[in-house]
């Protein structure tokens, strides 16, 4: 479990994907890969996640691949059958995380109130997604609540990009950042993965200056 997020911390930003259509998965992990972010969290908010997973866990087993928008137990089994290294989800469900904990499995569930994050440090957990990180305050807060939650390290998504990533970066307690602003809906629909390519390659180059 500590292997998948040490990978995290040295990627810096967490692609978050949404695919239509599975055809769209290996031209978008090849661009991921090229650009410099080897790691896609696949929401499950469509009918391809599953699909998408598992192609590029088995043509790309270099990338580092999860499951993002997971709801339950059940879908926590489609996303590892299908290859997905970790499990990402908006809140945490108790019976979601448990699951998970029991199997092993690396998951980062969102939070987003203090008692929240004082039940994921209940189950033991580190590493929490903190979600939808911008409208809850984004990083002012993320410090505010930093001190008494010592052992926690936190994952923001939700309005991150380009303009606030490196402020959030430059934080010890944030271990990665989720974003799509590399990997907007529009540029996969249309197969425009050089642009995506270019995105994730200025997305990595704010890491690499943040974080050498």
């Amino acid at each position: 479990m500590e292997k998948v997020f040490e990978q995290f911390e040295k990627i810096g930003i967490i692609p978050v994907v949404v695919i239509d259509d599975a055809k769209d998965a290996a031209p978008l992990a090849k661009a991921l890969l090229e650009g410099g972010l080897p790691c896609a969290e696949v929401t499950f908010r469509t009918a391809a996640a599953k699909e998408t997973i598992k192609i590029i866990s088995e043509k790309y087993p270099e990338m580092l691949v999860g499951a993002g928008t997971v709801l339950s137990t059940k879908q926590v089994d489609e996303a590892i059958e299908a290859g997905a290294k970790f499990i990402v989800s908006p809140g945490l469900n108790p019976k979601v995380v448990d699951y998970c904990l029991e199997k092993n499995i690396p998951v980062a569930p969102g939070v987003a109130t203090p008692s929240e994050m004082e039940l994921a440090m209940e189950k033991g957990l580190k590493v929490v997604k903190f979600f939808p990180a911008e409208p809850m305050g984004g990083l002012k807060f993320i410090k505010a609540v930093a001190a008494p939650y010592a052992e926690l390290r936190f994952m923001p998504t939700g309005g991150i990009n380009e303009e606030n990533v490196r402020e959030y970066l430059a934080y010890d307690r944030i271990i990665a950042c989720g974003g799509s602003f590399m990997v907007k809906k529009e540029l996969i629909k249309s197969g425009n993965f050089d642009e995506i390519k270019a995105l994730t390659k200025k997305a990595a180059d704010i890491v690499a200056s943040v974080r050498g």
